[in-house]
């Protein structure tokens, strides 16, 4: 049975619980059909993780300041460089032929922003699962655990889908081509693209505000 902890994860994950929503003890238990102790728990283990964080006597979904945002997208870089770095050297053609047709889908659907966010996040774990490495797939599935605190997606912006479609493509053409170097460089390139593009929509808004 799944737990507490990863219930209210998958929740936040998903959307369900966005930035700035107020968690209740009693509501979560209600909602996943458990008790409140390991409600409880989960709530004290997401405060910890920074995932929470207090507002007066309430837990919160917590925002990414704009450091926090710099910071995350810096390590996930690194992480994930790596990762398809060894996805090049290690993957296998079934994997890298699912890889393909999860493009190959979205690009089906690319003007539905809701899926092509799902879908995007299946994508990169994937990728992740690629890399044959369990200790760097931990490590990543905890920095993704924190994208879910960035209360919009960059792929809304206009244009952005089809474009971060490309990007995916040419870091599977590296991993099909086995080169590790291009298909680090590749996916380097599409996490600097979603940032810039997270960053030029917040200074939008800034304005509009």
């Amino acid at each position: 049975m799944t737990d507490a902890y990863s219930m209210i994860v998958a929740a936040i994950d998903g959307g369900t619980y966005k930035p700035g929503d107020r968690l209740v003890e009693s509501e979560l238990a209600e909602r996943f059909g458990v008790s409140r102790t390991p409600v409880r728990e989960a709530l004290q283990r997401l405060e910890t993780q920074a995932m929470l964080k207090r507002d007066g006597r309430s837990l919160i979904v917590a925002t990414l300041d704009h450091n926090q945002l710099a910071e995350l997208y810096t390590v996930r870089a690194e992480l994930e460089a790596l990762a398809a770095r060894l996805a090049a050297r290690h993957a296998t053609p079934e994997e890298i032929r699912v890889l393909q047709s999860m493009i190959d889908d979205d690009r089906k659907a690319a003007s539905d922003v809701e899926m092509l966010a799902r879908t995007n996040r299946r994508f990169h774990h994937q990728l992740h699962l690629a890399s044959h490495n369990r200790y760097l797939v931990q490590q990543l599935d905890m920095v993704h655990r924190n994208m879910a605190l960035m209360a919009r997606t960059s792929l809304a912006a206009e244009g952005r889908g089809a474009a971060a479609l490309d990007e995916h493509q040419a870091i599977v053409d590296a991993l099909a081509a086995g080169d590790g170097d291009a298909a680090a460089a590749a996916l380097r390139h599409h996490l600097s693209k979603a940032f810039e593009t997270r960053l030029k929509e917040d200074a939008r808004r800034d304005i509009q505000s």
